[in-house]
């Protein structure tokens, strides 16, 4: 069975697929030779190509295989032979013929790669056909790719050179040599061209036309009958060259964007491949994923007819045959740089434009480019030193290449951005229609069209799988303040002030704003003119256009080069494995000299040199390469080929690779991802109003889809709101008017435009939420405006701000009424604390309606005071917004006490005294919550406070310190520290639950999960590329050696609760040593006076770092009465300082200390007041803090007890959390970070001095 599974076992990543000499074949050039000989013939008909002679791997004999070893089988079919049309020696006669052919072809036996049609290859190899010449022409080169009907791509680098069409002009050293000849002159003028192709599965453009340069020249000292042999070696040579994994590029154009019917035409056949492979391959994260042929032949010129999109290129000759011919086409012409249109049967060619401040910008950044090395380096010297000059020109061009990536990247964020803010995660929905209602009116067409397209779909998917690709780490570095504060709140999102100010500073936005808002006064406003809305490409004026424009002064990283072994040999079976052996040594070597943080290039060598183990037939050397690649860069780890690797093996392999453990995980891990991926959910929808009544379940799910609001337990409150005096369902109608009444609400909210007066008395943060009617009030007429802060009054004709109170600052609110002539009209009463004066508005119909929102911003404020929580306020404002779309929904008398289903803080202040105790008051400084816009509350598993550090090479914000936050299943989510706003929002390790996280240095955070593996992300790319899987159970604990962090630590312990513990070298990523424990149940690991200090459920061990048993405490030590108690330590913490060992047991309520000078003598005990059980514990300076479940009040909370070390008494008892306290950590001994469980999921953040 491993002897057949090997057979289909090939190599992914070779250089060559393929190498064929093309040529006219013999009967036709014999037919040329009686036309030459006839006088006056001066213009010769071109020829049909065909395929002479085909090369492909692998090229040593089933003999020689067979020689090298049972296992060289696994490279590949054995069978596979070179094709070649027979060859015989020249006879004495006056025509020779074309080299080497014979009358009767019989091919040999040859397996030609998926995607090269043989065909079709010769027409592309010569586009226009085979053209003899009176004359030898200059070689040229032109580029091919080739799609087979999966969507497949491979590419071809051709080389076309002459040959005279007798031995009469013979080649030497490159020029040609006339000899004597009986031919008549007509036929001795003759040189028939020749073309080699070689077939790649990587755009090697350049390195490809470098080696066929190379071939060529050897191929004119050749006699005519000796091709084969120089174009069979070089295909040889080209096959054991193993090639690394390639990376992506970008750019961008508006049609291909919209998937048009996109045709290239140039003079140059070898443009028109490089032109559009750069066109496609610059789209990135988006994907061409129509038919792409960059070069027709004359002979498929009618592919053009095609109805579906394409891209396609075709010789400058028949660019008016096309235009005229085929609709709707988009005509590029290379040479000229123009963009025209076919023929059309309407006017107006359907092509839109991006849309124009991103077009702006972007032209901005291409004109200040510098793409001319000559004006580039005039200020310099003229290097006397060739290789000098050349590297100086890589360099630039390797600069300007990094700096279009950029910028297109940059074209493509500013378009696409925003689709995330209309993006629901857990049902993977797009709300196209509000997502349109967000972009200008002229850039609708533009992105209508897009939307439609499978590349943007695919697109979607992508940011639906939260992929922390290019286009997600631009968007992440280029956020305003604003965006990532956004990205905290719960609540719908309004312009802020500083956002109107900015839409008031442009005269064009005003009175575009005015035209949309102000419909009665259309007749008076003149509309100035717009710039042309034409060809993305046209050069507009752009002193109007906002935003850097500005190129990232982006530094490349200076490339790698590795030199492979010289290869002068024959091919027999002995030569290659010498040339494997050399090849695996000078990538150890290079190995051995890296620098140990260069992961990037090492995970490189270890892919090269597994492969070339692979092509050695050593299955067990290249599978522990591989596992060292999974653990270096998971981006480039070949999953398919390893999984065909462990497929073909023979059963005795297969044992002795299981007995290494790490070997053991890799094989499990490859061979059961498959069935994990095909449960992967894929789909993409577009939200769409409901059609049958809901249950609550339907209705929860709709209301999330359309991103109105997120949180289950709000929902629920709506449900119950807008189901009063009904059965509880909810039918289409009322959902129908429901959503239309809160979009309209949002658009409106969207046209605000506040008087700069007004502005000035505002935050820049504020946004304005709620305006009343025009009413009366004891300051005046106007509007009562709401915003997240404070009520204030714009008054009336004379725009005005008059403020009414911030929400802090009301004493009460009540409901009443005044006398006007013979009515009672309804009034609101607002008694302020700062003012004597109690404030009155007549808010006649709309008074009860402000009267509950007004009761529950005050009661959200008040909360969001006491708790030092600010996502109070942001909840407030959505049940208040809430409230205002019932109402409007429902229009009947019952819709107040409907709304008022939705007070939930006022009932809440009502209900439950909100005042916390003075000393968590005093001690607590802030809470976040990281669980922000996710269906339900997420327990906080673990955190981690990782420094700022000052590195001039990173960006500004990789200086601020981070707050890591491990959340429910593996999610992840980053704060800034120095702000406590989002910096990452959450990305997944895995499905599992988090335990422990740990900076490992600088550059990377260990993160260690019930799934058994440890994940590695780099800080700066926020980016999981590295994994460790050699434990086997779940990963519980993870510490620096001494706790020293980044740059000086080298090493770092784990422990899983298998009772495994290893240490690891943060540099090599290795395992240098490692011990288990009898007993299991690992929880944790400290560090203390050379020895690891270990705890288990029963015991705490103190171990040397080899595994040798020290000290040991055993729980029934405590006391004797344990011994009938099922009971297990559940924490502890070493105080040096104090030599002490602080421990808790699982279901107590106190804390022992032992003496770490003698653990027999007697122990001291901390009984916490109103404890039930204690979950965790740290040390911070001369203090431990406790994390525990308790009661306040008679109320289950989280609490936190401060205990002295010295003193051993509790000076502190704060009451944290809603739910119980699950998690601890320090922030450089000046705060005290603690997580909750998932009944609030939210985490506080404490003074620790």
């Amino acid at each position: 069975m491993a002897e057949a599974a090997s057979q289909h076992l090939s190599l992914p990543s070779r250089l060559l697929e393929l190498c064929a000499l093309l040529g006219a074949p013999r009967d036709s050039l014999r037919g040329l030779e009686q036309v030459a000989q006839k006088k006056g013939v001066k213009h010769l008909s071109a020829l049909d190509p065909e395929v002479l002679s085909i090369f492909v791997p692998p090229f040593i004999g089933k003999e020689d295989s067979q020689m090298a070893g049972a296992n060289c089988g696994t490279l590949g079919k054995t069978r596979r032979r070179s094709f070649r049309k027979k060859r015989e020696r020249p006879r004495p006669e006056q025509w020779k013929g074309l080299p080497g052919l014979s009358r009767v072809p019989e091919p040999e036996d040859v397996t030609v790669p998926d995607g090269v049609d043989l065909l079709a290859l010769p027409q592309l190899c010569f586009p226009g056909g085979v053209c003899v010449a009176t004359e030898p022409k200059e070689d040229r080169v032109h580029f091919l790719v080739l799609t087979d009907v999966c969507g497949n791509r491979t590419y071809g680098v051709v080389a076309q050179y002459y040959r005279p069409l007798h031995d009469e002009y013979c080649f030497y050293n490159g020029t040609t040599h006339r000899e004597p000849s009986r031919l008549a002159v007509g036929a001795a003028g003759c040189f028939v061209p020749y073309a080699v192709c070689v077939v790649s599965r990587f755009p090697y453009y350049n390195s490809l036309k470098d080696c066929l340069s190379c071939l060529l020249a050897n191929l004119k000292l050749c006699k005519d009958f000796e091709v084969d042999n120089p174009i069979k070696d070089f295909a040889a040579k080209l096959s054991l060259i193993p090639s690394p994994p390639p990376g992506p590029l970008h750019l961008i154009l508006t049609c291909f964007l919209t998937e048009q019917r996109i045709v290239f035409f140039s003079s140059d056949w070898a443009l028109l491949t490089l032109v559009a492979e750069c066109f496609v391959a610059y789209l990135y994260p988006l994907q061409w994923q129509h038919t792409f042929v960059p070069i027709l032949s004359d002979q498929m010129l009618d592919f053009i007819m095609a109805p579906t999109s394409f891209l396609m290129g075709c010789h400058l000759d028949h660019f008016e045959e096309v235009s005229k011919e085929a609709d709707g086409l988009v005509l590029i012409n290379i040479d000229h740089g123009s963009i025209t249109y076919s023929k059309s049967t309407d006017d107006n060619v359907d092509i839109p434009d991006v849309p124009l401040l991103a077009a702006q910008t972007f032209i901005q950044r291409v004109q200040s480019l510098q793409v001319h090395h000559e004006l580039h380096a005039a200020h310099l010297l003229s290097s006397t030193d060739l290789n000098e000059s050349q590297a100086h020109r890589r360099a630039w061009q390797q600069k300007l290449n990094c700096q279009i990536q950029q910028t297109t990247l940059q074209l493509l964020v500013s378009i696409f951005r925003d689709v995330k803010n209309h993006l629901n995660y857990e049902h993977r929905v797009f709300n196209s229609e509000e997502f349109l209602k967000t972009r200008a009116t002229g850039d609708h067409q533009f992105y209508k069209q897009v939307l439609d397209t499978y590349m943007f779909h695919s697109f979607l998917k992508a940011r639906l799988n939260r992929r922390m690709d290019a286009f997600a780490q631009m968007d992440l570095d280029t956020q305003s303040e604003e965006e990532r504060i956004n990205g905290m709140l719960v609540s719908p999102r309004r312009p802020t002030v500083e956002k109107i100010a900015s839409r008031k500073s442009s005269h064009l936005q005003v009175i575009h704003r005015r035209m949309v808002v102000s419909m009665p006064n259309l007749q008076d406003i003149v509309m100035p003119e717009l710039a042309p809305r034409n060809s993305s490409l046209r050069l507009t004026d752009t002193t109007g256009c906002t935003g850097s424009s500005a190129v990232l002064n982006v530094t490349p990283k200076s490339p790698y080069t590795f030199k492979i072994p010289e290869i002068h040999f024959p091919l027999v079976s002995e030569c290659v494995q010498a040339y494997y052996a050399d090849f695996v040594t000078l990538l150890s070597k290079a190995m051995d000299f890296l620098a140990p943080d260069n992961s990037l290039l090492l995970a490189r060598y270890f892919y090269l040199r597994g492969l070339v183990h692979l092509m050695q037939g050593q299955l067990l050397n290249a599978l522990l390469d591989f596992q060292n690649l999974y653990k270096t860069d998971i981006r480039i780890f070949p999953a398919d080929l390893v999984k065909r690797t462990v497929e073909s093996m023979s059963a005795p392999e297969r044992v002795q690779a299981e007995q290494a453990p790490e070997l053991m995980r890799l094989i499990s891990e490859i061979l059961d991802k498959p069935h994990e991926a095909s449960k992967l959910d894929d789909h993409v929808k577009n939200f769409e109003l409901p059609k049958e009544y809901m249950q609550l379940d339907d209705f929860m799910k709709r209301v999330q889809e359309s991103g109105i609001v997120k949180d289950a337990s709000t929902i629920q409150r709506l449900f119950e709101a807008l189901t009063v005096g009904q059965q509880k369902q909810i039918d289409p109608e009322t959902f129908k008017d429901f959503y239309n009444c809160w979009k309209e609400t949002e658009a409106e909210a969207q046209e605000v435009s506040l008087p700069w007066l007004v502005m000035e008395h505002l935050d820049k943060n504020e946004c304005v939420y709620k305006l009343s009617s025009s009413v009366k009030t004891n300051l005046g007429v106007g509007k009562i405006a709401m915003t997240q802060k404070r009520l204030f009054l714009l008054t009336e004709g004379r725009p005005g701000y008059v403020e009414i109170s911030t929400f802090r600052n009301i004493e009460e609110v009540r409901s009443t009424s005044t006398a006007f002539l013979l009515k009672r009209i309804p009034a609101l009463k607002i008694k302020v604390a700062s003012k004597r004066e109690v404030f009155e508005a007549n808010l006649k119909t709309e008074c009860d309606l402000w009267h509950l929102m007004v009761k529950e911003m005050w009661a959200g404020k008040k909360l969001a005071d006491d708790h030092k929580d600010p996502q109070y306020v942001q909840q407030a404002l959505t049940h208040v917004l809430l409230m205002d779309a019932v109402v409007g929904t429902l229009q009947s008398p019952g819709a107040i006490y409907a709304a008022s289903k939705l007070s939930y803080f006022d009932k809440m202040r009502k209900e439950v005294p909100m005042a916390l105790p003075k000393t968590t008051v005093e001690t607590l400084k802030h809470k976040i919550n990281p669980s922000a816009g996710e269906t339900f509350p997420q327990a906080v598993d673990a955190l981690l406070y990782t420094p700022g550090h000052l590195d001039p090479a990173e960006k500004v914000e990789d200086a601020h310190p981070k707050l890591w936050c491990a959340l429910s299943d593996g999610k992840v989510t980053v704060f800034d520290a120095s702000s406590w706003t989002i910096h990452q929002h959450s990305f997944k390790v895995g499905t599992a639950k988090v335990n422990c996280m740990v900076m490992a240095d600088q550059n990377q955070v260990w993160i260690g999960s019930d799934d058994s593996v440890i994940y590695i992300i780099n800080v700066h790319s926020m980016s999981c590329n590295k994994q460790l899987t050699d434990h086997c159970s779940s990963v519980t604990d993870l510490i620096v050696q001494d706790g020293q962090r980044a740059p000086r630590c080298s090493k770092v312990y784990s422990c899983s609760m298998d009772g495994t513990v290893l240490a690891w070298n943060v540099s090599t990523l290795q395992v240098t040593s490692r011990f288990p424990l009898s007993s299991g149940g690992l929880t944790s690991i400290r560090l203390h006076g050379g020895h690891l200090w270990c705890c288990t459920g029963n015991s705490i061990m103190a171990m040397t770092t080899n595994g040798f048993l020290c000290q040991e405490l055993k729980i029934e030590e405590i006391e004797e009465n344990f011994k009938d108690i099922s009971t297990s330590f559940l924490a502890f913490q070493l105080l040096p300082e104090q030599e002490q060992l602080w421990a808790a047991c699982a279901g107590r309520s106190e804390v022992y200390i032992w003496s770490l000078k003698d653990l027999a003598q007697p122990l001291q005990r901390v009984p916490l007041k109103d404890c039930s059980e204690i979950i965790c514990m740290i040390r911070v300076k001369k203090q431990v803090w406790v994390g525990s479940r308790g009661l306040w009040q008679g109320t289950p909370r989280g609490k936190i007890y401060v205990i002295d070390a010295e003193t051993k008494t509790v000076e502190m008892e704060l009451v944290a959390h809603m739910d119980t306290v699950r998690t601890l950590c320090s922030a450089e001994d000046r705060y005290v970070l603690s997580g909750s469980g998932r009944e609030e999921g939210k985490i506080a953040i404490w003074k620790g001095e």
